[in-house]
C-alpha cells in the first residue's frame, strides 16, 4: 500500500504497523510534538486526520493551502500592525493543519481556567474594596497601588453580578512534559476570537471532509453567549437592553474583529463621537433621534474612556461616561480597573490569589517569574540573562520583550540597564521549549511553535468555549506567535469524545 505523503516524495511506503502518517520524514525535535510522539508515530487522536493527510500529493495540499487564503483574502479577515507612524493592515496568516485536543486534557483546561477567573474576579473585588490582600503580606502593597492598571476612580464601586472580567482570554503554553502552563492573563479587551470562528468556517469551505472522521464541539454560538452576558450584567431597570460595540476606529488593531462581533450579535458598532451623556445617562445618536444605551462592550482601554476622568486629549472616548458608570446607570464589558489583574508582575502571584481566596490548589500552573523588585530575583536575572525571556509588564503582542538566547549582546546589556533603572517595570521567564504543531511550510510539513488562547466569558456563569485560538509562530525556530511578529493561527479542535473511551 502506497501514498503521497506530503513532504515531495509521491508514493512512499506507509510505516506498518501503527496508523498512516502523513510525513514520514517529519521530525518532531526535541519538543513536545502535539500530532506526532516520536518519529513516525502519531498520537492516537491525530490517527484520523493522518490518514486524510497521508492520501493527499503535496500539490493537492499546497492547493488547499491557497484556496484558505485566498478565502481570508475575500472575506476581509485581516488585522492591523500599528507600531510607528503608519498602520499596516494585513491578511491574517492561517495553516491548513488543525491542532486537536483531547476531551480529557480540555476538562482540565476548562476547570483550571474557572478557577482561575474566579480568583482574579475576587481579587479585583477585594483590592477595589476592603483591601484585605494589602494587609495579609501575600503580595506587596505598592505592587498593586503602583500599578499602572490600577483605578482609584474606581474604588468602592460594585460592578453588575460583582463581576468584573466578563470576557478573558489567558495564554496557555504546553511545556516539554506536555503539561500546560498559563503564560498570561488578558483581562482588560483580548482579542482574537473572531479568528477563532473564521478559522473554523475557512476550514469547512476548504477541507469538509476531514470533519467527517471527527465529533468537534462547536464555537459559532460564541457571539451569542457573549450577547448573554452583556444583557446579564444590563442596570436592572432595563427591560429590553439596548447593547453597543465601543470601537476606538478602523485604524485599531482588532477593528475586523469589532466590527465581525458586532455583527453576529445584532448589535451597534458605535464610536466616541456617537455616544453623549445626558441626565447622567449615556445616548446614541441616530437618524432618528437619540437612543438611550445600558450596556457598552468596550474595546477602548480605561485611559482613553472619559476625557474627563482620564486623558483629557482623547477623541476616543464619551466625556462624562465614568461618573455615569459609577452611578450604575450604564454598564461596561469589561469593568474599568481590570488591568491591575492582567499585570505582568502581579501575574506571579496569581496562584496565591487562587490559595487565598478560593481554598484550593491550582489546576494549571503558572510559568516561573522572576520579579527584578525582589533582590534574589534581581541578581538572579542579571547574572542570567542570557537564558531568559524579559517581558515589560504593560506591552503586548510580543513587543517590549528581549529573547535572551537569541538576543545579541547589545540588546542584552540594553535591558539590563533599563531593568535597573525600572525593577517594577519588567519580569523574567526561563525560556519555554513550546511545543510544535506540522505546519504546511511550501511543499512539505515543518513543526512550529505554537500557543493557546482560550476565551472565558463570565456573567451568572462562567462559560468556555470549546478551544480557543491556536497561534502559531510561523518563522523557523521563532518562540513568538503574535500576528503583529509574523504569528499566524489554526483551527482548534476539542473533541466531545476521546478515541476508543
Amino acid at each position: 500500500m502506497t501514498s503521497n505523503t506530503g513532504v515531495g516524495q509521491a508514493h512512499v511506503p506507509l510505516p506498518a504497523p501503527g496508523p498512516q502518517t502523513p510525513a514520514p520524514d517529519y521530525d518532531p525535535g526535541p519538543f513536545w510534538d502535539e500530532m506526532f510522539e516520536g518519529p513516525g508515530r502519531v498520537r492516537s487522536h491525530y490517527a484520523a486526520l493522518a490518514g486524510r493527510l497521508a492520501t493527499l500529493s503535496p500539490d493537492e495540499v499546497a492547493r488547499r493551502q491557497q484556496t484558505a487564503e485566498l478565502s481570508f483574502q475575500v472575506r476581509g479577515i485581516t488585522f492591523a500592525v500599528n507600531q510607528g507612524t503608519e498602520g499596516v493592515e494585513k491578511i491574517m496568516p492561517f495553516d491548513l493543519i488543525p491542532r486537536l485536543l483531547r476531551a480529557e486534557e480540555w476538562r482540565q483546561i476548562e476547570r483550571g481556567l474557572e478557577q482561575r477567573i474566579r480568583a482574579l474576579n475576587l481579587f479585583l473585588a477585594d483590592v477595589y474594596h476592603e483591601q484585605r490582600i494589602l494587609t495579609s503580606g501575600i503580595i506587596p502593597p505598592e505592587l498593586v497601588l503602583g500599578a499602572r492598571g490600577y483605578r482609584r476612580e474606581f474604588h468602592n464601586v460594585n460592578p453588575p453580578l460583582g463581576v468584573y472580567t466578563h470576557i478573558v482570554g489567558s495564554d496557555l503554553v504546553r511545556d516539554g512534559s506536555g503539561q500546560f502552563h498559563v503564560l498570561e492573563d488578558n483581562l482588560r479587551t483580548p482579542s482574537g476570537v473572531s479568528y477563532v470562528v473564521e478559522n473554523r468556517r475557512v476550514l469547512k469551505r476548504t477541507w469538509p471532509r476531514i470533519f467527517e472522521d471527527y465529533d468537534v464541539r462547536p464555537i459559532e454560538g460564541y457571539p451569542q453567549d457573549l450577547l448573554d452576558i452583556l444583557h446579564a450584567i444590563a442596570p436592572a431597570n432595563a427591560e429590553d437592553p439596548t447593547v453597543v460595540l465601543l470601537t476606538p476606529g478602523a485604524y485599531n488593531s482588532a477593528y475586523f474583529e469589532h466590527a465581525f462581533l458586532a455583527k453576529a450579535m445584532g448589535i451597534e458598532m458605535v464610536q466616541g463621537s456617537d455616544l453623549f451623556v445626558d441626565d447622567a445617562c449615556v445616548f446614541m445618536r441616530t437618524t432618528r433621534g437619540r437612543r438611550r444605551v445600558d450596556v457598552i462592550y468596550r474595546r477602548v482601554d480605561d485611559d482613553f474612556l472619559d476625557p474627563l476622568t482620564f486623558r483629557p486629549d482623547s477623541l476616543l472616548g464619551v466625556p462624562g461616561l465614568v461618573p455615569t458608570y459609577r452611578l450604575g446607570r450604564v454598564s461596561l464589558a469589561n469593568a474599568i480597573g481590570t488591568g491591575v489583574a492582567d499585570d505582568k508582575a502581579i501575574y506571579a502571584y496569581v496562584p496565591r490569589f487562587i490559595s487565598y481566596y478560593l481554598g484550593e490548589e491550582p489546576i494549571l500552573p503558572n510559568v516561573q517569574t522572576f520579579l527584578p523588585t525582589e533582590p534574589a530575583d534581581l541578581r538572579y536575572i542579571l547574572e542570567h540573562l542570557d537564558e531568559l525571556v524579559v517581558k515589560s509588564v504593560n506591552e503586548s503582542g510580543g513587543y517590549g520583550m528581549l529573547i535572551g538566547p537569541h538576543a545579541a549582546k547589545e540588546e542584552r546589556d540594553e535591558y539590563r540597564a533599563r531593568i535597573l533603572a525600572d525593577p517594577r517595570g519588567f519580569i523574567a521567564q526561563p525560556t519555554l521549549a513550546l511545543s510544535r504543531h506540522p505546519c504546511w511550510t511550501s511543499d512539505h510539513f515543518e513543526g512550529r511553535h505554537i500557543d493557546l488562547r482560550p476565551f472565558v466569558l463570565f456573567g451568572r456563569e462562567v462559560r468556555v468555549t470549546p478551544g480557543g485560538l491556536t497561534r502559531v509562530a510561523l518563522r523557523g525556530g521563532s518562540l513568538v506567535v503574535n500576528s503583529s511578529q509574523g504569528g499566524g493561527g489554526k483551527d482548534t479542535w476539542v473533541l466531545a469524545e476521546d478515541p476508543g473511551a
